[in-house]
């Protein structure tokens, strides 16, 4: 039976691991793979009246159809601002204006930069798993000193290192599920 210490140590290295699978899965959504996804401006930032803003923050990001993005600005004054930060961005796109709003029509992916992501998503995995592991070994460490200092028993420190560990393997296999989930979608012509 866990005792509250190591329940309160596995729980935080879960946390960890969780916000590390999250992120990952959020920085996925921001590549470019073919197919209109308003996510890909979240990191693209505009000169807001001297402060850096992400694109959603200072219009609305649409996806029309599966080619095609829409930024309906708030202020007029920002379609300059915002056509320069997406060019800025090199995100492989062109952006129009009408005047109004900008439109930005989505290329094919080359063969070349499929791979480029591919590769880049993978990285990214890797990172992400890094962390995980990086949790694993804190918690661990951590119980070994609540074992020393706070009279937490060799029976539930080693039980609370078998669920971290369970915790662990779970997380590492959703990360490879997700990478794999996104170089399918990457490859998907």
């Amino acid at each position: 039976m866990l005792t509250d210490k190591a329940k309160e140590i596995v729980s935080t290295a879960d946390g960890k691991m969780q916000d590390a699978v999250s992120f990952l899965e959020e920085d996925l959504k921001t590549y470019r793979v073919g197919k209109a996804n308003p996510s890909v401006f979240n990191n693209v930032m505009v000169d807001y009246y001297g402060s850096p803003t992400p694109v959603p923050q200072v219009g609305s990001v649409s996806a029309p159809d599966a080619r095609t993005l829409t930024i309906q600005p708030w202020e007029r004054s920002m379609i300059a601002k915002i056509e320069k930060a997406i060019i800025d961005a090199n995100l492989g796109m062109t952006p129009q204006n009408n005047g109004e709003m900008i439109r930005c029509t989505i290329p094919p992916l080359t063969e070349d930069r499929r791979k480029e992501l591919i590769k880049k998503a993978k990285a990214a995995g890797e990172n992400s798993k890094v962390v995980v592991r990086n949790s694993r070994r804190d918690a661990i460490d951590a119980l070994k000193k609540a074992m020393k200092n706070d009279g937490l028993s060799e029976d539930a420190e080693r039980e609370a290192e078998d669920e971290v560990q369970k915790i662990t393997d779970a997380k590492i296999k959703n990360i490879d599920a997700i990478v794999s989930a996104k170089e399918k979608e990457i490859m998907t012509v």
